[in-house]
């Protein structure tokens, strides 16, 4: 009988090597994929780095300001126009063609009293 309980003891700590063994593996496999997701990290984070560099570069004002002026014919002039409030017309002098026109009130109206509503019925192949 001792022998028998000695055997499947045995039997049990060969399982369990094994197992022991297998989740060992598992825990190699997914430290070496951590460890390569984190080099990809990395690398991915550099290339942000080159890239917002870049963005800073194409996305500068004088540059912007510089294509507009040459390839679109835009210049920075309109801003310069009106400078003071001095330069701003007055009501007085120059009234617009929209001053004259009554101010009128922007809600919809709804009718005092409904009218019936009508449907054109058809009795067409009857």
């Amino acid at each position: 009988m001792v022998r028998v309980l000695n055997f499947f003891c045995v039997a049990l700590m060969g399982l369990s090597i094994l197992a022991l063994y297998h989740v060992s593996e598992k825990t190699r496999v997914a430290h070496m994929e951590l460890s390569k997701v984190g080099s990809r990290i990395a690398q991915e984070h550099s290339h942000l780095s080159v890239l917002e560099t870049e963005w800073g570069h194409v996305a500068s004002p004088a540059r912007i300001q510089k294509l507009a002026e040459t390839r679109l014919g835009m210049g920075d002039t309109a801003s310069v126009q009106l400078y003071s409030f001095d330069l701003l017309p007055r009501r007085a002098e120059n009234p617009g063609p929209l001053n004259n026109t009554p101010v009128q009130n922007a809600s919809a109206q709804i009718p005092a009293a409904p009218t019936a509503l009508v449907l054109p019925t058809s009795h067409a192949g009857m």
